[in-house]
C-alpha cells in the first residue's frame, strides 16, 4: 500500500517524466525476486485507472497525459459524454471516437479540443477501465439465422447480436435479459446469449420487473438469509430487560403513513418543571438482531436501503425483522435505542442522554389521523385519543420551536408538490393524488432532524469513526449562474465572502406563494450538491447544520444501523485502538456502498413513477391541461402539469414562428413575433403524444383564441390572394 502511494506522490510531481519498468524498478532499489510482484502492482494500477502506460510502455498519471478518468453516459444516436471523477467539464465523445464503450462504462478519455467559446471540451475513448453492463434487458426481435436484443435502456445505442444457438427459446417481442459474451468494438455491435426469458410486452407487472431487472435490484432474500431470519427469537431475552433502561410506562406512539408497515420510530414528549420540553426519540434497536457480519448483516449492506416501487417494497431486511420483531408495532414490547433531548424554548438543546432501552408504544398513529387532531379540531378523532391529547399540542409547540430556530440559522426548506401515484389491482393507474405534507408529517420532520443533529454532534466530539450525512456546498459557477437568473427576475442574491445558505433561504422565501416559486426551488436545486455518507463530518448546507448524520431509520438505512452498532459500543465500554482502526475501513466503504446504492434505488423509483404517468397520461391524449413551464432548452420547453406530469412541448411542434434558445434568461424568443417562452410562465397545453417505451409524454402549446383568429383570417386573406394570382396567370 505504502509503494503504491509512493508511486501516485512521485508521478504527480512536476519534475517526473513518464519512466518504463526498468527505471522505476531502479528508483524504488527493486530486487529481482521482487520485480513480478512489482509489475503486477503497476498491472493492476493501470487496471484501475489510476495511472496509465503509453504506447512505449512509459507510466504516468492520466491527468498530466492529457487523459482523464471518468463514467462514459451514452446517448441513443451513439455519441456520448464522459463524466470524470475529477471536478472538470463533462467531455463530449463523437460517434466514432467512442471505440466501443457502452452507457455506464468506467473509461480512459483523451482530449482532443479544450472547452473554447462556447464550444464543448471534445475526446476519444482511448481505454475501457471496467466495464458496466454485464447483462442487458431489452426486447428480443428474431430472424432466420440469427437475433438482436434492442436494450431498454435508450443510451445503450448498439443492439446485441445473438447467434441463433444463444437465443435459447426466445421469441420476436418477447422481454429478456441478455448476457454479453464479446464487447462492441468500433463499428462492431455486441454479441450475447439470452439467459432469461421475463415475458411478453403487456404481461401485468413486467413493466415494474423490467425496472427491477434493469437496475439489478434483488427480488429475493438468499436462503440462508431467509433460514437465519426464520431462526430469530421474537421473545426478549431476561437479560436485555435487566441491563437496559425501561421506558414502557412512558407514553409514546408512532406516527407514520396508513400504509407503512415498517415502524422504526416513536416519538414521546414531556415538559419538564422549568418549562423546558424532553423529547424522546426511540428508534428500533435492529443492530440487536443484524449482529456484525452476520447472514443479514452481508445481505443488508449489499442492499444497503429499502426500495419503495409505488405498490411494493424491496426491503433491506426480511419481513421477519422489517415488519415483525423490529417494528415498532403498538402495546408490544421492544428493544430500541432512545435519544432524550432537553429543549428550551428558544429551540436550544440544553441536555442530552443516549441509552438503550425496551419500550412499548401505546399507539400506532398514522399522519392523517395526528392532522384530523391538530389541523382540523376533528372531536371524534380527539375523543378517540384524548389521552393523547395533550402530547399532541406540546408536539406541535415544540416543533414550531425547533423549526423557527432551524429556518433563523438559515436551513432551506423546499416546498416542492409530490403525488401518490395510485394503482388499481391490475397496476394500473387510475388517478394522481398530491401528497399533503400536514402538521403531522411535519411534527416527525422536526423530530427526526434534531435527534439527527443531536446524536451526530455527541459522536463527533468522542472523535470515533462515525458515518456522517454531509451535503458540500454548492457549486460556484452554478450559483452564479441561478444569481443572474433570480436577479433577471427581480430578486437580489447578498453575497458575501463565504456562501451561507441564509442568502438562499431568502430568495426562496422571497418567492414564497408566488408563480416563480416551483421555477426558482428547481433551479437552486440543480445548483446544489446531492447529499451523500461521508466518514468525514463536513456538515450539511442545505440544513445549515454543522453536525448531521441519519439515526432514526435503522430498518431501511444501512448508515442508522451501522451508527446504532458503534453508539452502543461506545456506550458499553467504548473501542479499543484496533477496534477504531477497523471501524474506519468499515465506516468507509458503508458510506460509498450506501451513497451508491441509494442514488441506484432514486433512479429506479423515478423511472417507475414516470413509467406510470406516461401510463396515465396514454389515456388522456387529446385532453387539454394548465401547466407551467418547469424547463427551456434548445430543443424545445417542458411543461409540469399540477399533478407533477412533465412532458416536452418540442420545437419543432412551436410552428408558429422559428424559436431560438436564450440560454442566459432561460427563455425561447420568437424571431419575427418576438414572443416569448419563459420559465415559470402558465401556459394551457394539449396532450399529443406518449412515448411508452422511453416513458416520455409530449404536449402541444394551445393557442389563445384571439391568437388563432388572427392566424385563420391571415391565412384564408392569403389563400385568397394566391387564387388570384394563380387565375390571372
Amino acid at each position: 500500500m505504502e509503494i503504491k502511494e509512493t508511486l501516485i506522490s512521485l508521478m504527480t510531481e512536476q519534475a517526473y517524466k513518464p519512466m518504463n519498468i526498468k527505471e522505476l524498478s531502479k528508483m524504488f532499489h527493486i530486487n529481482k525476486s521482487d520485480i513480478k510482484e512489482f509489475t503486477d502492482l503497476l498491472s493492476e494500477m493501470e487496471k484501475s485507472g489510476e495511472i496509465v502506460k503509453t504506447r512505449t510502455q512509459h507510466y504516468g498519471i492520466p491527468e498530466k497525459m492529457g487523459l482523464v478518468i471518468g463514467k462514459f453516459q451514452g446517448h441513443q444516436r451513439g455519441f456520448g459524454f464522459v463524466i470524470a471523477e475529477v471536478e472538470r467539464p463533462d467531455i463530449f465523445i463523437p460517434a466514432d471516437n467512442v471505440n466501443g464503450a457502452m452507457n455506464g462504462d468506467k473509461v480512459l478519455a483523451k482530449i482532443l479540443k479544450e472547452e473554447n467559446k462556447g464550444k464543448k471540451c471534445e475526446g476519444e475513448i482511448t481505454r475501457i477501465i471496467e466495464r458496466s453492463n454485464k447483462t442487458i434487458i431489452g426486447t428480443y426481435d428474431d430472424s432466420k439465422n440469427f437475433g438482436f436484443v434492442v436494450a431498454d435502456d435508450k443510451r445503450i445505442a448498439q443492439d446485441i447480436f445473438i447467434p441463433k444457438a444463444e437465443r435459447n427459446g426466445a421469441k420476436t417481442g418477447q422481454i429478456v435479459i441478455a448476457e454479453i459474451t464479446e464487447w462492441p468494438e468500433q463499428r462492431r455491435n455486441p454479441e450475447g446469449r439470452i439467459i432469461e426469458i421475463l415475458g411478453d410486452k403487456g404481461d401485468q407487472g413486467i413493466d415494474i420487473l423490467t425496472i427491477i431487472k434493469k437496475h439489478k435490484l434483488p427480488e429475493e432474500f438468499p436462503q440462508k438469509v431467509e433460514d437465519f431470519a426464520a431462526n430469530i427469537v421474537e421473545e426478549i431475552p431476561k437479560e436485555e430487560y435487566a441491563r437496559r433502561t425501561d421506558l414502557r410506562n412512558l407514553q409514546m406512539v408512532t406516527i407514520d403513513g396508513e400504509d407503512a408497515k415498517d415502524l422504526d420510530d416513536a416519538v414521546s414528549i414531556e415538559v419538564l418543571a422549568n418549562g423546558n420540553y424532553r423529547l424522546g426519540v426511540h428508534i428500533a434497536d435492529v443492530s440487536n438482531y443484524v449482529k456484525e457480519k452476520n447472514p443479514l448483516d452481508i445481505e443488508a449492506l449489499n442492499r444497503a436501503t429499502s426500495v419503495y416501487l409505488i405498490d411494493r417494497v424491496i426491503p433491506m431486511l426480511p419481513k421477519k425483522l422489517s415488519n415483525g420483531v423490529c417494528s415498532l408495532n403498538p402495546k408490544l414490547d421492544r428493544l430500541a435505542l432512545t435519544c432524550f433531548m432537553e429543549i428550551d424554548k428558544s429551540g436550544k438543546t440544553v441536555d442530552h442522554e443516549i441509552v438503550e432501552s425496551v419500550i412499548k408504544t401505546n399507539e400506532r398513529m398514522t399522519y392523517t389521523d395526528v392532522t384530523k387532531i391538530l389541523r382540523d379540531k376533528d372531536e371524534e378523532t380527539i375523543k378517540k385519543y384524548d389521552y393523547l391529547y395533550e402530547d399532541f399540542k406540546h408536539m406541535e409547540d415544540l416543533c414550531s420551536i425547533l423549526n423557527k430556530k432551524r429556518m433563523g440559522r438559515g436551513a432551506i426548506d423546499f416546498d416542492f408538490t409530490e403525488c401518490k401515484i395510485i394503482l388499481n389491482e391490475f397496476g394500473k393507474p387510475v388517478d394522481i393524488v398530491p401528497y399533503e405534507r400536514g402538521t403531522a408529517n411535519r411534527i416527525i420532520e422536526e423530530f427526526m432532524l434534531i435527534a439527527n443533529e443531536t446524536v451526530a454532534e455527541h459522536m463527533f466530539w468522542l472523535n470515533v469513526p462515525f458515518v456522517y450525512r454531509i451535503h458540500e456546498d454548492p457549486d460556484e459557477e452554478k450559483l452564479i449562474h441561478f444569481s443572474e437568473f433570480a436577479h433577471n427576475l427581480g430578486y437580489a442574491m447578498k453575497w458575501g465572502k463565504e456562501i451561507h445558505p441564509r442568502m438562499l433561504q431568502e430568495v426562496i422565501a422571497s418567492v414564497k406563494g408566488k408563480k416563480e416559486e416551483m421555477v426558482l426551488s428547481t433551479l437552486l436545486l440543480r445548483s446544489m450538491m446531492k447529499a451523500k455518507y461521508s466518514p468525514e463530518c463536513v456538515g450539511h448546507f442545505g440544513l445549515a447544520s454543522k453536525y448531521y448524520c441519519h439515526f432514526t431509520s435503522p430498518i431501511r438505512r444501512y448508515p442508522d444501523l451501522m451508527i446504532h452498532r458503534i453508539i452502543k459500543e461506545v456506550i458499553n465500554g467504548g473501542l479499543s485502538e484496533k477496534r477504531t482502526e477497523r471501524l474506519k475501513k468499515e465506516v468507509e466503504i458503508a458510506s460509498k456502498q450506501s451513497s451508491d446504492m441509494e442514488r441506484v434505488a432514486m433512479e429506479a423509483e423515478r423511472e417507475v413513477d414516470d413509467l406510470k404517468k406516461a401510463e396515465y397520461m396514454n389515456e388522456r391524449i387529446g385532453q387539454e391541461f394548465e401547466g407551467i413551464i418547469s424547463s427551456v432548452t434548445n430543443f424545445g420547453l417542458f411543461v409540469e402539469l399540477p399533478n407533477t406530469v412533465e412532458g416536452l412541448v418540442h420545437m419543432s411542434s412551436l410552428d408558429d414562428d422559428y424559436y431560438v434558445f436564450d440560454e442566459r434568461h432561460l427563455t425561447l424568443v420568437g424571431e419575427r413575433t418576438k414572443k416569448m417562452y419563459k420559465l415559470g410562465e402558465a401556459v394551457k397545453i394539449v396532450v399529443s403524444k406518449v412515448d411508452l417505451a422511453s416513458h416520455e409524454v409530449y404536449f402541444d402549446i394551445l393557442k389563445a383564441e384571439d391568437e388563432e383568429e388572427d392566424n385563420e383570417e391571415y391565412t384564408v386573406k392569403d389563400l385568397d390572394e394566391l387564387i388570384k394570382d394563380d387565375s390571372t396567370k
